[in-house]
C-alpha cells in the first residue's frame, strides 16, 4: 500500500511541476517577443501573413492580441482603410 501511494504522490509531483513548466515557457516566449500593433503589421504584411498562418495552425493562439492584430492588418490591406 505505501508503495502504491508513494507512486501516485511522485507522479502527482511530476504532472505538477511539468504543468508549471509549460505555463512559464508560455509566459516567457510572450515576453520575449512583444505584440505588434495593427499599423506594424500593416507596414510588415508579409509578417501578417506569416503570424496568420501561425495563428491559424495553433488555435491556442487564436485570440492573442498579436494574432488579432496580424488578422486586422490583413482584413485591411484587402479590403481597404475603411
Amino acid at each position: 500500500m505505501k508503495k502504491n501511494t508513494a507512486i501516485l504522490l511522485i507522479t502527482s509531483l511530476v504532472l505538477v511541476l511539468t504543468a508549471f513548466k509549460v505555463t512559464s515557457a508560455e509566459e516567457e516566449a510572450q515576453q520575449i517577443e512583444p505584440n505588434k500593433s495593427v499599423a506594424w503589421y500593416v507596414a510588415n504584411i508579409k509578417d501578417a501573413k506569416t503570424k496568420n498562418q501561425q495563428c491559424y495552425d495553433d488555435p491556442n493562439l487564436k485570440d492573442t492580441e498579436d494574432c488579432q492584430n496580424a488578422l486586422h492588418a490583413l482584413q485591411i490591406s484587402f479590403k481597404g482603410g475603411n
